[in-house]
């Protein structure tokens, strides 16, 4: 019993498979080619009007869709969807590139203005190394000891009284704390200059008052000495009345001459 089962089985399944037959549709494989890669060709379109269009295939299949066989709807046709996706993507590509392009040159150039701007490449500038790092060197090597060294002999004693060399040298700190500021701080490299040309005239100018005071320190034995000798003589006036004052006055106004 069992084996005549098994045999019932089999037969089944090769009836079921020999019944089994492959259909081919031509108007079907058109179909599939022609929306793939195949030439738009009318004349594949299936099944065709017949004679004298009395084909009712057709009508069924195209009578409401007349306009379908006319337009080319492949996908990777010359203007297919495909191709104009990879049209879209290469011009997306292309403007991927350009703003690639802008960005690494605004990058650039980002990094270029923050150098010029940074403090820590202040000392690299061609106009600090060519001129301002030596007129304000005076302020940079500020040492009160050689400067009291280059005063005159005579008037070192009188510049540490009155309290002159106290006052150069607070006012040397001060500029070199704002020359300080001015190279380390992040600016714009014209304000920099700007704040290096103000900087050197405010040392120009204090350098000047030192000069003057030295000068003036200088001179004051030699006032002090003739001070002392007019204090000790004795200056006589003889035949003073006050009708001379007036004579005298008289005399001026006669001989003005507007």
């Amino acid at each position: 019993m069992k084996n005549l089962l098994m045999v019932w089985m089999l037969l089944t399944t090769v009836i079921s498979v020999q019944a089994q037959k492959q259909i081919r549709d031509e108007s079907i494989v058109n179909q599939q080619e022609r929306m793939v890669f195949k030439q738009w060709d009318r004349k594949k379109f299936t099944p065709t009007s017949g004679f004298l269009g009395l084909n009712p295939y057709y009508w069924l299949t195209w009578g409401l869709h007349p306009n379908y066989p006319k337009t080319d709807l492949r996908p990777l046709g010359p203007v297919g969807t495909q191709n104009q996706r990879l049209v879209s993507v290469t011009g997306m590509q292309q403007i991927d590139k350009n703003y690639e392009l802008q960005s690494d040159t605004l990058a650039q150039t980002s990094l270029l203005q923050i150098a010029g701007m940074s403090g820590m490449l202040s000392a690299t500038d061609p106009l600090w190394i060519l001129y301002y790092s030596q007129q304000l060197k005076g302020v940079t090597d500020f040492d009160p000891g050689k400067l009291l060294a280059a005063v005159p002999q005579i008037a070192r004693a009188q510049i540490i009284v009155n309290g002159s060399l106290d006052w150069y040298t607070r006012e040397m700190a001060i500029l070199s704390e704002r020359l300080e500021a001015a190279r380390t701080t992040t600016l714009e490299r014209g304000k920099r200059i700007l704040s290096y040309h103000r900087l050197l005239a405010e040392y120009r100018r204090i350098s000047s008052l030192w000069n003057d005071k030295v000068i003036a320190a200088a001179r004051e034995p030699a006032r002090v000495k003739i001070r002392q000798d007019l204090a000790g003589q004795e200056i006589k006036i003889d035949g003073w009345t006050p009708e001379s004052d007036v004579r005298t006055a008289k005399e001026i106004l006669n001989k003005r001459k507007f």
